[in-house]
């Protein structure tokens, strides 16, 4: 569901791999749609590899697309605009043990408006993410 999908430190919005370069990758903004390269000295983080802190283990940000998925039935989250305390209401409704110390308002906002942006272009499928589980589940059972 987010393979090639990247946060760009600096950039606003997401963006898709298109291709690599010799220096750099090319990607491609949700945002705009248009193309640019980014070099090894920007900080390019790949979402399926982000999770969030909570009191337990480490949430991936998959799972929790999902679960807002799940809240608003395939919908938007609140506004990341919203008030602090708003957010924090919101992402305690949808991971109730996330670390209060650890994630900051800046960190849900970043992560309502990178589900927004995939909800409306239509990039978020929950069930693609439990066939990929359950394929790797198949793999390991084989062995």
């Amino acid at each position: 569901m987010l393979k090639g999908i990247l946060a760009i430190s600096g950039q606003r919005g997401l963006f898709k791999m298109v291709s690599q370069a010799k220096n750099s990758i090319i990607v491609e903004s949700l945002i705009d749609g248009k193309r640019m390269p980014a070099y090894a000295t920007s900080r390019i983080s790949a979402l399926e590899d982000i999770s969030i802190y909570t009191e337990e283990e480490d949430v991936k940000l998959v799972d929790i697309f999902k679960l807002i998925y799940e809240k608003e039935n395939g919908g938007q989250s609140i506004k990341p605009n919203s008030s602090g305390n708003e957010l924090k209401l919101y992402f305690e409704g949808v991971l109730p043990t996330y670390d209060k110390d650890r994630v900051y308002v800046s960190d849900i906002k970043k992560v309502l408006t990178w589900y927004n942006l995939l909800i409306e272009k239509e990039m978020i499928d929950p069930n693609a993410v439990e066939e990929n589980e359950e394929e790797v589940k198949e793999d390991t059972s084989n062995e």
